[in-house]
């Protein structure tokens, strides 16, 4: 039961791509001071959270809504996700638009989409619709909550991080996240194909 929990809570965290989060969040925040930073990453961590835990939970009323099976949703959200993760082995980057000085930038941009991005809502989706039962959601969305604490806990002390690893070392660690994300949406995809054609 504790290997299944670690699996699936490492499964979700690599899902929410934290070392890009890192590096889009300190990007975004560069001018704000250390406390200002820190209350952002607080209502960062909250956004992810409701989002995410909507999309776990609800999936598969998106899919009944929509007409969509699961397997053919798999093979979508498994080669969107792929991309996202090619991007981040390739090291792309991309420039944010931080917005006005007034504008509160926790929700959007870096909720949504840097974090909860058309991969991981891809993902998200999946993920909760192939979870069956009470128990197994609640275990399912503790694992969840335990991912996206311990991406917040990581934007909650960037710079640290950046001090500890440089921008470098961050970028190495944003590539190989996108290496466990590319296994996770092979993984999705496949499982879809597979099934897909079987039927």
């Amino acid at each position: 039961m504790v290997a299944l929990f670690f699996q699936t809570y490492l499964k979700l965290f690599f899902i929410l791509t934290p070392f890009f989060a890192i590096s889009a969040f300190l990007s975004l925040t560069q001018e704000m001071s250390p406390t200002e930073r820190k209350r952002t990453a607080v209502k960062v961590t909250l956004a992810v959270i409701i989002s995410s835990l909507i999309l776990y939970l609800f999936g598969r009323y998106i899919f009944e809504l929509f007409g969509i099976t699961l397997d053919a949703f798999r093979i979508g959200a498994g080669a969107v996700l792929f991309l996202s993760a090619m991007n981040m082995v390739g090291g792309g980057s991309k420039k944010f638009d931080a917005g006005g000085e007034d504008e509160d930038i926790a929700v959007v941009p870096l909720a949504i989409p840097i974090i909860v991005g058309p991969g991981t809502i891809g993902a998200l989706l999946v993920m909760g619709s192939t979870v069956q039962g009470f128990k197994d959601q609640a275990f399912a969305c503790t694992a969840l909550l335990c991912a996206v604490l311990t991406v917040g806990i990581l934007l909650f002390i960037s710079s640290s991080l950046k001090r500890l690893l440089g921008k470098r070392g961050l970028n190495i660690m944003s590539r190989l996240t996108g290496l466990f994300v590319a296994s996770i949406a092979a993984q999705i995809f496949f499982t879809g194909l597979r099934n897909f054609m079987q039927s």
